[in-house]
């Protein structure tokens, strides 16, 4: 065995992505919401970024401040700190002294003598006194986070009428709730899951708990064990709210044939109970009152509705459809001058200066990115608003096969790039709003030779799927000769997947009876 070394060059390439590519990249990829709130978390962070408003009458601004600056300088000698700066800061308390209203903020000379050195963020040379501060009134429009289900419940719990013991095993309960709303532990089990045996509650404390969980949370059906006891939660509350309700029927096939009920097997449920099956029927009308997951109703109602970063409208005039990003609610973003000059003042201590050059730096790179992330998702939506224009026209069905290498190729640009643009984006058109990723799908060609989107052939089954008999539904054999009818060539199990992806049941259970 020989072992021996040598040196050899070796020539390639590699890609090596610098942080501020990255952080552009996660600048494109961030839908409006997001993009809104790292905004604001730079205006809170960076000194040396501010917002404008475009309506402003900018010039009449800067001139007032030239005025303010140039009586400053005629009237007073400049301030300078050096060596501790206590000279200087009792001249200025002697100012403040003779013009209280001028130095009425929170840099008054004992601020300013507290902190004698520069503090990243807490000096802004650009407010005056009695203005309204930018960054406050963007942090103040932020939105308060969502709570969740548990939250929400404990803060119901609190206003019940019940004792200390039975308080505290609700809280217990609550905790152990999962996200559709049931317990699905057993209470011995949560009660032995407490490790200090001498804080573990009662099992009649915990049973009378249970009780009162199901009774007093909203909505009925909250904290049952089952989908049978929260059916039969949901039902006491009909009874209670509506007591003319009959649901003496619908109540006796939960009980007892819910399996039935959720196989559709209603000739069977018919036979069992002896009810006909127009009975069962009428019976059937309490059902969509029901809910399945009765603790998704509360989380689902804390979800923001979604912000389109771009709407699609018609223009007659032009024959054409137009897309524009709906980045106007953001705000406008510029570097602050009064540090822009500071920053080449040689009097300012070094460490204070390469502060502000950084935060100069950041801000200009954020503005950067944002205009690059304009372009680049204008042009993007400009080159899907003209390959799908048939899905704008006529609807889903329209839709056409859109790789992202082919709008890659067409802007110049990487399909990396491409996807990161419409990743998490809707757009708001006037058949609705879309993610904008749907529109970049694959497909297939129809008998026709016309291209056809995987999309669009769903489209095309439901709508077969809405249109048929209910009391006689297609099978998917048949649905495949109905596809077929409209040109679109596809196996049974191709079918059974798309109707599975769109939540369409078999035909046994759509049938109606």
């Amino acid at each position: 065995m020989r072992f021996d070394t040598s040196q050899h060059m070796k020539m390639g390439q590699q890609m090596k992505l610098a942080p501020r590519m990255i952080q552009s990249m996660e600048i494109l990829q961030m839908a409006l919401p997001a993009l809104e709130e790292r905004i604001e978390q730079e205006l809170e962070s960076n000194i040396a970024l501010e917002t404008w408003e475009p309506g402003a009458d900018t010039q009449t601004i800067e001139l007032e401040r030239a005025e303010r600056d140039r009586a400053d300088r005629e009237n007073e000698r400049e301030l300078t700190v050096e060596d501790g700066g206590a000279g200087d800061f009792e001249r200025l308390g002697s100012m403040e002294a003779d013009n209280p209203e001028a130095f009425d903020n929170e840099y008054s000379a004992a601020s300013l003598h507290a902190r004698q050195s520069l503090e990243p963020g807490s000096y802004s040379p650009s407010r005056m006194a009695g203005e309204r501060d930018a960054k406050m009134d963007a942090l103040a429009n932020t939105a308060a986070p969502a709570k969740s289900l548990t939250d929400q419940l404990l803060e119901q719990w609190s206003f019940a009428e019940v004792d200390g013991a039975t308080r505290e095993a609700g809280r217990l309960l609550i905790q152990n709730i999962d996200d559709d709303g049931y317990i699905r532990a057993d209470l011995e089990q949560i009660r032995e899951s407490i490790a200090d045996e001498r804080a573990r509650p009662r099992l009649e404390a915990l049973e009378r708990a249970l009780t009162a969980l199901q009774i007093f949370l909203d909505p009925p059906g909250l904290a049952a064990r089952d989908l049978r006891e929260s059916l039969l939660l949901q039902l006491d509350a009909i009874e209670e709210a509506d007591p003319r309700a009959d649901v003496s029927a619908i109540r006796k096939i939960i009980e007892g044939h819910l399996d039935d009920l959720t196989h559709n097997r209603i000739p069977r449920i018919a036979e069992k109970t002896g009810m006909s099956i127009e009975e069962i029927s009428e019976a059937l009308a309490h059902v969509p009152r029901l809910v399945l997951h009765p603790g998704r109703t509360l989380v689902n109602s804390m979800l923001p509705s979604i912000i389109p970063d771009a709407i699609v409208e018609y223009d007659e005039d032009g024959d054409d459809y137009i897309a524009y990003l709906t980045d106007g609610r953001m705000p406008n973003l510029r570097i602050n001058k009064d540090y822009a000059t500071l920053v080449k003042d040689r009097g300012l201590a070094k460490q204070d200066r390469e502060f502000i050059r950084t935060n100069l730096s950041n801000a200009n790179w954020l503005i950067d990115a944002l205009n690059q992330r304009r372009h680049t998702l204008q042009r993007v939506l400009n080159a899907v608003v003209a390959a799908q224009r048939d899905f704008f026209d006529l609807g889903e069905q329209a839709l056409k096969p859109l790789p992202m290498t082919q709008v890659a190729d067409q802007l110049g640009i990487h399909v990396a790039t491409v996807s990161r643009a419409v990743a998490g984006k809707h757009i708001q058109c006037p058949r609705g709003i879309f993610p904008l990723r749907r529109f970049f799908t694959g497909g297939m060609q129809t008998q026709g030779g016309d291209e056809v989107s995987y999309d669009a052939i769903k489209a095309a089954l439901k709508d077969v799927i809405d249109e048929e008999d209910k009391s006689n539904p297609h099978s998917d054999d048949a649905l495949v000769k109905e596809l077929e009818k409209k040109g679109i060539d596809i196996a049974r199990r191709t079918v059974a997947k798309y109707r599975s992806q769109l939540d369409i049941p078999s035909a046994r259970l759509r049938k109606k009876f």
